[in-house]
């Protein structure tokens, strides 16, 4: 019995210890449109990329990526999300940088390539079914 005790302990110790791996808020999205959507046409090949605004913590960043899968992520840089800076598309159309610190983030899979960030963009999942995107957390 005092087995039982001790390993509840300990998993309880460990569950309470661990650090937040997403410092941006959650906020429900809910995201939905035709891939024939005018704000959608810089989807149209791997690697276009466009900010849809009115979603999320700072708006979306929609990325296809050249596999023709689709990824998105929150505008909010993960550095200081408090702030609520938006990141910018830099002209590569492969990464995004956080004006407010410089730190630089991978369109690939939104982990920081440049610091001070140390955590990832905020993803969220992307659905694409006749002929319509969805994206949803």
């Amino acid at each position: 019995m005092k087995l039982i005790y001790a390993l509840a302990a300990i998993v309880i110790l460990l569950t309470s210890c661990t650090k937040n791996s997403d410092p941006v808020p959650n906020v429900a999205v809910n995201f939905e449109a035709p891939l024939t959507d005018p704000r959608l046409a810089g989807l149209t090949a791997g690697g276009g990329v466009v900010f849809i605004s009115g979603y999320g913590v700072e708006g979306l960043i929609l990325y296809h990526e050249p596999d023709g899968s689709y990824a998105c992520y929150d505008r909010c840089s993960s550095y200081k999300p408090e702030n609520r800076c938006a990141v910018t598309l830099d002209s590569d159309h492969l990464t995004v940088t956080d004006p407010c610190s410089g730190s630089i983030f991978s369109l690939s899979d939104g982990g920081p390539v440049k610091a001070p960030a140390t955590y990832a963009l905020k993803s969220y999942y992307v659905t694409v079914a006749n002929y319509e995107i969805f994206v949803t957390n």
